[in-house]
């Protein structure tokens, strides 16, 4: 199985930071772009306090970014800057696709609308001033398109992510959870080409996995099951529509055509179609944003249509019924 893309990000102290820091993190990034498996790298410099200072580099996977994060060439370059004082004020947070973050941390992943990054950055200063005011807040980092491996796209990008720090996860929910945050997140939806998402931790089922004050958090089964079956039946009954004829003429018998079938089912379902499918619902699967009795209910309802959809599809178009291309 391929490793999944990774990152890193490291927050320095703010007394060791600016003068020479910009200078300094390129130097750090030059060698990180070296490295096997780069990916692109990420700055933040803010011009106000309501951010820290940061950097984050990308992977292919989580053992090329180790194998940098573990690098004498990247030691090097740290040593020297600790020399000059751009000192580290942890260990750096790990982002890995598919895991949950660390204990107490929230990322958020953003497609800004091009032309609107000034307004998208006094939006987050705002939704930082915000979160300040509450219990266990820590700091806030915000990332903006920086170095790529592609030249092409190098600074161009639209993705910005940011990193909340709570002391821990129960912390963190209760900003989330908000009626303060839920009242800010319109004008910052403005400056976005779509909704922003809040990086977790996703099974290939459709569950998803949230930490909440230190216990994990998972999808209702009763979400999973509806999700389950809005991607199981358009699937089987478009493999028994143009697989299972194919079988019959090589002359399968039912049972060898059947296991082959489900084969074909079952990885589809797992890399492509409940992949996909989970992100379109993810507020509505997770377990601590989706909890509400209305998202939940407006959630279902949504699901249920596409039952009733594909439901209509396969009734009354026969080309799609495959009982019909059976002898």
């Amino acid at each position: 199985m391929l490793s999944a893309p990774a990152t890193a990000v490291s927050i320095f102290r703010r007394e060791g930071a600016g003068e020479g820091f910009t200078a300094w993190i390129e130097r750090l990034h030059a060698a990180a772009a070296t490295a096997p498996g780069f990916d692109s790298a990420l700055v933040s410099t803010p011009d106000t306090n309501g951010f820290d200072w940061a950097a984050a580099v990308s992977f292919d996977s989580e053992d090329h970014l180790h194998s940098w994060l573990d690098s004498p060439q990247r030691a090097a370059v740290l040593h020297d800057g600790d020399a000059k004082g751009h000192t580290r004020i942890s260990t750096d947070l790990l982002v890995v696709h598919g895991s949950a973050p660390s204990t107490g941390v929230g990322i958020i992943a953003h497609d800004v609308v091009d032309g609107r990054q000034d307004e998208f950055r006094k939006s987050q200063e705002e939704l930082v001033a915000l979160s300040s005011g509450f219990s266990g807040f820590e700091g806030a980092v915000l990332l903006g398109p920086g170095k790529s491996a592609d030249p092409v796209l190098d600074g161009t990008a639209s993705q910005w992510m940011s990193v909340l720090r709570f002391r821990t996860d129960r912390q963190l929910s209760a900003w989330m959870q908000s009626g303060t945050r839920a009242a800010a997140l319109p004008e910052l939806r403005k400056q976005l080409t779509g909704d922003f998402s809040v990086i977790t931790h996703n099974t290939p089922f459709g569950s998803i996995v949230r930490i909440e004050d230190g216990k994990a958090q998972v999808t209702p089964d009763w979400k999973t099951a509806m999700l389950v079956l809005l991607v199981l039946y358009p699937t089987v009954m478009t493999l028994s529509r143009f697989v299972g004829p194919v079988l019959d003429d090589v002359g399968a018998p039912p049972w060898l055509s059947m296991w082959l079938s489900q084969i074909l089912s079952v990885g589809l379902m797992t890399y492509f179609f409940m992949p996909a499918v989970t992100g379109w619902f993810r507020r509505w699967l997770d377990p601590i944003d989706g909890a509400s009795r209305k998202v939940s209910m407006v959630g279902a309802l949504a699901v249920v249509v596409v039952y009733a959809v594909t439901l209509t599809l396969f009734a009354t178009v026969k080309w799609l019924q495959f009982w019909d291309y059976f002898d």
